[in-house]
């Protein structure tokens, strides 16, 4: 009796040519797929930062977030017990509310200031310092039951060094919004 061999004959050349397509796939599936995986993530920190500023002139009310937002007034100088070389400022707006759902339209609301170095600050609580009467930060502003048409003005306190103070401006982020923020000019001195 004599054994046969059931195994077919590998012909190498088709082998090879395997080979390849399986490369070539590979080098055009694996970039597809790292972009399929990161598409989310990419997505979600782009609508959690700030990004992309749109200046606004000094006096002039633009629509964000729902509500028209305004720079009322940017104040600042020595008080509380601050470290030296630091200063404090108060940053409040003018909002006039559109959308009354100010929980879905502000939600993530941050006041900041921005100077020309790009350097932020956010809010920071000053002893002996707080905000104008009536005033309310953006958390208080939310839960106000603020209706369409109201005018409420949302402010904030920081603490900026003295080497910022000249170039500052004060922005808005909201989450309904992002990645825009707003950046308003100056007040006129």
């Amino acid at each position: 009796m004599s054994a046969v061999s059931t195994e077919r004959a590998v012909d190498p050349q088709a082998e090879r040519k395997w080979r390849r397509r399986g490369l070539v796939a590979l080098a055009a599936l694996l970039p597809l797929t790292l972009a399929e995986t990161s598409y989310d993530s990419v997505r979600e920190w782009l609508h959690g930062e700030d990004l992309i500023a749109r200046d606004v002139e000094f006096g002039q009310s633009v629509p964000f977030g729902g509500s028209g937002w305004k720079l009322a007034d940017l104040r600042g100088g020595k008080a509380g017990r601050l470290p030296d070389h630091a200063f404090a400022v108060i940053a409040t707006f003018t909002v006039t509310i559109g959308d009354p759902d100010l929980r879905k339209q502000w939600l993530g609301c941050k006041l900041m200031l921005t100077d020309a170095a790009g350097r932020r600050w956010l809010p920071d609580f000053i002893s002996g310092v707080s905000l104008p009467e009536g005033a309310m930060n953006c958390a208080q502003a939310i839960f106000s039951g603020a209706r369409k048409g109201d005018v409420i003005t949302v402010g904030d306190t920081f603490i900026v060094p003295e080497d910022a103070v000249k170039t500052i401006r004060p922005a808005v982020g909201l989450g309904s919004e992002r990645p825009w923020y707003l950046r308003f000019q100056r007040p006129p001195k």
